[in-house]
């Protein structure tokens, strides 16, 4: 079920009904109704992935018990074990088996051995990267001993499912949302409004900025050989604010919708686009993901002490897991290579930890200095967007190549110019929007809250008639594909 679909559009209303008007004394049976939406939620794409989350859930949850149970180190290793290799092995098979067999196929063909295997039709149930991220970060949580397994298994199957942000995030931790469900929750009105305010900005990430980027992205990526350097470049640019506006505005709408129901997740996003390094970008973007890689693989292994040849070692290993994470094919990989390569100058020069604060945090503009460092971290950023986006490897550098040729400095040219530069007013609109509330939580936080109420809520009016004019565009989240 998409967010910014009409059959969400009714769903949420009814659970929101019965969550608070119908069953807000019993605890035990909100978690219940949670579970429920949740799976109907999921189900409505395709009902027979919902085995994997219950399945996954009964695992990671009898895991806790035994962990909780057990005192010999060896007997807790193999529970741990049992965990990563039944939620890993799901995710490796749904979503890698054919990239290992195509490329152990091709491998072979190299040295003229021509081997017959067999690619399976797959179909990648959506949100598997997220929920087995999330239930593993239970087990490794309870087997480290930082949290006491949980006996409730209907807070645990909640905590597993949480329909808002079940299949692209943030990928909560153990620690953080399952606490959430043993509390008795009021509703309050205030938090609530907050929430409406992010699921509107959200949707309008979606929906005005993300799915229009789409259309012009799609087209010039599909079509790269008939363009020009220039003409590839506005598409690399349009595809990096969609995969922002789309990803972000996900986390936007998932974050205020659990508002609505009493519960806090981790902020996703921190505008990416205004960092001054690429260290700094990575603290921004993506989160959730950024932050259990570094807590369960980058420091397990050693994080930025030891040597220098481990301190290159592991930047590469959780920069290449990112991206292996992200999707099978070498466009990912690549991506996340390229960026450990943008991020080891500033790890060796111990400069990775430089800007922990915001960009002109006392002054409306950046300085030229900032602003030449934003400038330059986000052209970084568009170009490891393009493997990111491409088909191929070779398809990237031939994209690239012509960026870098002299045509250039020819304009672009491709149908729907009028369109693309409606589209590239309302980027510039949104990047404006979202300098001025850089300091908040999100964009519009507290944008318009001190005007008069006709002049706020003219405001979003204008916000939903935009949404409603654009909504003719629709495309699926990106990261459903991850």
């Amino acid at each position: 079920m998409l967010f910014n679909s009409l059959d969400f559009a009714v769903f949420l209303p009814i659970v929101f009904f019965l969550y608070w008007f119908v069953f807000k004394k019993n605890l035990r049976i909100q978690n219940l109704l949670i579970v429920i939406a949740s799976y109907v939620f999921y189900g409505w794409w395709d009902w027979r992935f919902l085995s994997l989350i219950i399945f996954s859930t009964l695992i990671d949850y009898t895991v806790g018990i035994r962990l909780g149970k057990e005192e010999r180190a060896l007997n807790r290793k193999v529970l741990l074990w049992v965990s990563i290799v039944v939620n890993l092995g799901f995710l490796g098979f749904f979503k890698y088996y054919n990239f290992f067999i195509d490329n152990f196929t091709e491998a072979f063909s190299l040295f003229g051995q021509n081997i017959n295997t067999n690619s399976l039709n797959i179909i990648l149930p959506v949100g598997i990267s997220f929920y087995t991220f999330q239930t593993l970060s239970y087990s490794i949580d309870v087997y480290r001993r930082k949290m006491k397994p949980t006996k409730d298994f209907i807070a645990f199957s909640a905590f597993v499912s949480f329909f808002p942000q079940l299949v692209a995030g943030p990928i909560e931790r153990a620690t953080h949302l399952l606490p959430q469900f043993y509390t008795n929750r009021t509703f309050d009105y205030h938090k609530a409004v907050d929430g409406m305010r992010q699921i509107l900005w959200g949707l309008f990430k979606k929906i005005v900025i993300a799915d229009n980027a789409a259309y012009f992205a799609n087209l010039i990526f599909n079509n790269s050989a008939d363009y020009s350097g220039s003409t590839l470049l506005l598409g690399a640019l349009f595809f990096t604010f969609q995969i922002y506006g789309d990803f972000s505005g996900y986390s936007d709408i998932a974050i205020g919708t659990s508002r609505l129901f009493g519960f806090d997740l981790m902020r996703n996003f921190h505008f990416p686009y205004f960092s001054r390094n690429i260290a700094e970008f990575w603290r921004r973007w993506h989160i959730s993901l950024s932050t259990w890689f570094r807590d369960y693989l980058y420091i397990p292994l050693g994080g930025s002490k030891g040597s220098t040849l481990k301190k290159v070692r592991n930047t590469f290993v959780i920069f290449l897991v990112s991206g292996f994470w992200h999707g099978a094919n070498w466009t990912f990989i690549v991506w996340g290579a390229l960026n450990a390569i943008y991020f080891l100058p500033l790890l060796l020069t111990n400069k990775n930890r430089t800007f922990l604060g915001e960009i002109a945090e006392d002054r409306m503009l950046p300085s030229a200095h900032e602003f030449i460092m934003m400038l330059g971290t986000f052209g970084l950023t568009v170009l490891a967007w393009i493997f990111f986006r491409a088909e191929s490897v070779g398809h990237a550098l031939s994209i690239i190549g012509e960026i870098f040729s002299s045509s250039l400095l020819s304009l672009p040219a491709f149908d729907g110019k009028k369109d693309a530069l409606i589209t590239l007013m309302f980027i510039a609109a949104f990047l404006l929007i979202e300098w001025n509330g850089r300091r908040e939580e999100y964009a519009i936080a507290n944008l318009g809250l001190t005007w008069k109420r006709p002049l706020r809520y003219a405001m979003y009016y204008g916000i939903m008639f935009t949404l409603v004019w654009f909504q003719g565009q629709q495309q699926e989240f990106i990261y459903f594909q991850f």
